[in-house]
């Protein structure tokens, strides 16, 4: 049969709180190479801009607007270099190697969704699959070592021009249909955490007007404390004025909203 819709997923910040682990490589990162740590508040201000997708692009910029704002005579690193401490942090050992290898803050990433999160999208009918910033190493051992995924669809960072460029939305989202992207086909709904991908959303229906796309976003999972209550209800209005269509309390709600989607 074919999918009554098709969902793709935003891997961290969605799947996966990733608030402990690329968020704070991002800071010990900056911190490294100019001795200063962005706060989180910095990283969500600079991501709302809709630019910064790749955490490594967003780690380059912290320090090039602390070198500037602080007139410091210091070379930029080279984007090797920056690449090299990120992922030491991140992934603590080699992000090709063996993942049991791994030391990095990837080890401390809480799960978003239970295991049968995808079982009950396929039974209602939708097909699915991901479109992430994240390395493919990281994004499989998500999917597949922690969820117990068998190879799912995925675009990765190395497999498409960075967010919100929707080349990789739309590549994925025609390999899952039986069918052309257009007024025929099913709804494609994309779901996110930050602007860059709400923006994405926005570009491939830019890209194919006839084809009906939807935005759904949720807030990070930092922002979901009681003492975050207001800066959420910030974060979520930037969502909305970029254009997201529906906005999730949480990632799980996605089940009772998808009949709403199709």
């Amino acid at each position: 049969m074919d999918p009554k819709g098709i969902l793709l997923f935003d891997i961290d910040g969605v799947i996966r709180d990733v608030s402990r682990s690329y968020r704070l490589a991002i800071k010990e990162t900056v911190y490294h190479f100019v001795r200063y740590k962005p706060t989180t508040n910095e990283i969500d201000v600079l991501k709302a801009e809709g630019t910064w997708n790749n955490d490594w692009d967003a780690s380059m910029e912290l320090i090039k607007r602390h070198k500037k704002k602080e007139a410091l005579d210091k070379e930029l690193p080279i984007q090797s270099e920056l690449v090299r401490v990120f992922s030491n942090f991140y992934f603590g050992g080699d992000p090709n190697g063996n993942s049991k290898n791994w030391k990095g803050y990837i080890c401390n990433e809480p799960l978003l969704i239970k295991n049968n999160f995808f079982n009950s999208l396929t039974q209602k009918g939708f097909s699915w699959g991901f479109l992430s910033g994240a390395e493919r190493p990281s994004a499989k051992f998500i999917l597949e070592d922690r969820l117990g995924l068998k190879d799912p669809p995925l675009i990765a960072m190395e497999d498409a021009p960075s967010k919100p460029d929707p080349t990789g939305l739309l590549r994925i989202a025609q390999s899952l249909l039986k069918q052309e992207l257009g007024k025929e086909a099913p709804v494609i709904a994309y779901l996110g955490d930050t602007v860059a991908d709400v923006l994405t959303v926005k570009n491939a229906q830019k890209r194919i007007p006839n084809q009906l796309f939807k935005s759904l976003a949720v807030a990070p999972p930092h922002l979901h404390g009681e003492s975050k209550k207001e800066e959420r209800k910030a974060y979520e209005r930037q969502l909305k004025c970029a254009g997201t269509d529906i906005i999730l309390s949480c990632t799980e709600d996605l089940i009772q909203y998808s009949e709403l989607i199709s």
